[in-house]
């Protein structure tokens, strides 16, 4: 049995995301067309050697219930590796979990002696991280707590928590969501910040939990910082450079040779609402992305469903984007655009910059542009999105502090 006991944090209801997270919770949200942004954490374990993993939900859970037993089944008694949902219970009250820090606290029966440490995670992050890197990392620091951090712009800062430190890396202070966050020294324009990611010593996490505090970031931390528990800070762009390859095959005068490319990523974002989604959506479609998907060494896993293969028929054509199994471009076209499972484009329709979602329909003679869809929308032909911002409100849309336009599930527009 691992001495690392794994909690993901997976109940949010991601308000900032509506209307994609009116029918599921926030880790649920469909991501890169294939994946549900909780993929990148479970994967991340996965591929770290992290396989003690509690799942545990709240909000609208279902249809992450359903794709977690589906595509991550990776349950052996024998072996000691599992991935459990745990569903909000009030197992020590009649209150649903009042923050991360509660959640924990109502389920710390999942603690037991074969765990001295528990890595806590959040399940709707977009990035690449060696857990195990870093619980070597808080084992050489002979830490109570060591909190993964990341540099933010200023602005990015005032929607997360904001630390100092000393030369050790020791934790000094800590804010959660400063109007005014206090910047890295020499820096002005960048503060350190929390990424969600923590690993506690267990008994420093049961003592903490018996006071009547709520949340990690809010509450925990700042009491932490100004006791006696030792805290540090694992800078994630310093230590977790993990290094993969992409085999290619490049042609000079006939000839091909396959060859290596190596990968570093320190990429990490929190898709915290429409438009933080969207830009990090269409970063995946960049010539070099910052955010890679396509190494061989650190693959990402979710489920996948038995579709056909998808086409390009008719004169269609997609430039610049992402296709998934299913899809059918019969005579339009695509470009840098993200399309989902089963979608299909009918001729002389033309999507640019947009997130097409699963089983989505578009009729002939479509135009879209910067865009989200969910699932199961039907498009009539002849129609618009995004180019008359006060029409497609009037459809019923929601259109982002950006102008970009959200299209909720099942519309008919």
């Amino acid at each position: 049995m691992s001495e690392l006991l794994t909690l993901v944090l997976a109940g949010g209801a991601g308000e900032r995301l509506q209307p994609l997270t009116g029918v599921r919770t926030k880790p649920a949200v469909p991501f890169a067309g294939k994946y549900r942004l909780i993929d990148f954490t479970l994967s991340n374990c996965i591929n770290s050697g992290v396989r003690n993993i509690y799942v545990l939900t709240q909000y609208l859970s279902s249809s992450l219930i359903r794709h977690i037993q589906e595509g991550w089944n990776i349950s052996s008694a024998r072996m000691g590796d599992f991935i459990y949902c745990i569903p909000a219970q009030q197992k020590i009250g009649k209150e649903w979990y009042l923050g991360t820090a509660d959640a924990v606290r109502q389920n710390i029966d999942l603690f037991n002696e074969d765990y001295e440490h528990v890595l806590i995670l959040s399940g709707d992050h977009v990035y690449k991280m060696n857990y195990m890197r870093m619980f070597e990392y808080h084992k050489l620091k002979d830490a109570d707590v060591t909190i993964s951090t990341t540099r933010c712009t200023v602005e990015e800062a005032k929607n997360l928590g904001v630390m100092e430190i000393d030369r050790d890396e020791s934790i000094l202070g800590f804010e959660e969501k400063p109007s005014i966050p206090k910047t890295i020294p020499g820096e002005k324009e960048y503060c350190l910040t929390s990424m969600g990611i923590y690993i506690f010593r267990i008994e420093t996490l049961k003592g903490i939990l018996l006071n009547d505090l709520n949340d990690f970031g809010r509450d925990i931390f700042p009491h932490l910082v100004r006791g006696e528990a030792s805290l540090y800070s694992y800078d994630y762009t310093t230590y977790n450079i993990i290094r993969d390859y992409q085999v290619e095959i490049k042609e000079n005068r006939n000839v091909k040779t396959l060859y290596e490319k190596t990968i570093d990523s320190a990429y990490w974002r929190d898709v915290g609402n429409l438009d933080s989604y969207y830009q990090t959506s269409m970063d995946l479609l960049k010539k070099d992305p910052p955010f890679y998907l396509y190494g061989i060494r650190w693959p990402y896993r979710t489920y996948q469903a038995e579709l056909s293969p998808g086409k390009c028929v008719q004169g269609g054509s997609i430039a610049d984007s992402i296709l998934c199994d299913g899809c059918v471009i019969r005579g339009g076209r695509v470009s840098s655009s993200i399309l989902s499972p089963n979608v299909t484009v009918e001729n002389g329709s033309f999507i640019e910059e947009s997130i097409i979602f699963n089983d989505v329909v578009i009729n002939p003679d479509v135009k879209i542009r910067r865009a989200i869809i969910d699932k199961d929308v039907v498009i009539s032909a002849g129609s618009t999105l995004g180019y008359d911002i006060q029409s497609d409100v009037q459809k019923g849309c929601v259109v982002s502090d950006t102008g970009v336009v959200v299209v909720s599930k099942g519309m008919h527009l």
